[in-house]
C-alpha cells in the first residue's frame, strides 16, 4: 500500500510539471527572412574577429525576431533587450555589437551622461534613460559619429562592405538603420541588409530603396 501511495504522488508531480514546467518555447526560423540560396561574400583574410562576429551575430537575427514594438520597455542595465521576438531596427544593431563585445547601451549611456547635450531632444525627454535612449535611430547615429565611426555616403555599391551600418530617411520624420551583411545579391551585385523595418529581421536587397544619411564603419 505504502509503495502504491508513493507512486500515486511520483505521478502526480510528474503530470504536474509536465503542466507547468515546460521547457523555453524554441526559437524557430520564419520562413522568407533570408534568401533561399544565400551567396557568402569573403570577409578579407585579415578582417578583425570583431567583424564576423557582428555580422554572424545580425544575420542570426533573421526571421527568429518576427515582430516589431517600439513600446517603451523597462530592461535591464547593463546588457538589457526586449523579448528577442520582437523589437525595433534599432535594436537589430544593438544585439548584433554586443555579440561582438560592445554594448552599445551600456557606452551610448555612459556617453550621454557625460555630454547629453550633444544628443538630440527630438522626443522631449531631458533625462538619460537606458532603457530607451540606445533604441533611437539618432542616438545611435550621433554616438557612431562622436567615436568617429562616420564614412562617406555614397551611390557606389561597392563602398558598402560587410559590417557597415547604414541610417536612412524614411521620409515624414522617420529614420531607420540596418547593417549590411556578407550575403550577396547576384543580380544586383551587391551586399544585403539585415534590418527590421515592421516584418521582424529580415536580410533584403534595400541598400538605395531610401535616402542614405549616414555611413559608419566601427571595426576597420
Amino acid at each position: 500500500m505504502a509503495h502504491k501511495k508513493l507512486y500515486q504522488v511520483g505521478l502526480s508531480l510528474l503530470l504536474l510539471c509536465a503542466a507547468n514546467c515546460q521547457p523555453r518555447r524554441q526559437l524557430t526560423r520564419s520562413a522568407g527572412a533570408l534568401p533561399a540560396h544565400p551567396i557568402l561574400k569573403p570577409l578579407p583574410a585579415d578582417a578583425p574577429t570583431q567583424l564576423k562576429q557582428l555580422i554572424d551575430a545580425a544575420v542570426a537575427q533573421a526571421g527568429v525576431t518576427t515582430g516589431y514594438d517600439p513600446s517603451y520597455v523597462k530592461i535591464d542595465y547593463p546588457n538589457g533587450d526586449v523579448a528577442v521576438e520582437t523589437g525595433v531596427c534599432s535594436d537589430v544593431i544593438v544585439r548584433a555589437f554586443r555579440k561582438a563585445g560592445v554594448d552599445l547601451q551600456k557606452e551610448l549611456h555612459e556617453d550621454m551622461l557625460a555630454s547629453r547635450s550633444a544628443y538630440p531632444s527630438k522626443w522631449g525627454a531631458g533625462a538619460v534613460d537606458s532603457n530607451i535612449d540606445h533604441r533611437r535611430v539618432l542616438n545611435l547615429m550621433t554616438y557612431f559619429d562622436r567615436q568617429g565611426k562616420s564614412v562617406a555616403v555614397t551611390s557606389n555599391r561597392d563602398d558598402y562592405l560587410p559590417g557597415d551600418v547604414v541610417a536612412w530617411d524614411l521620409g515624414g520624420g522617420m529614420d531607420h538603420i540596418g547593417l549590411v551583411t556578407n550575403l550577396w545579391s547576384e543580380s544586383e551585385q551587391r551586399c544585403l541588409i539585415i534590418h527590421n523595418i515592421g516584418a521582424g529581421s529580415r536580410v533584403e536587397d534595400v541598400l538605395f530603396n531610401w535616402k542614405i544619411t549616414r555611413h559608419y564603419r566601427f571595426f576597420r
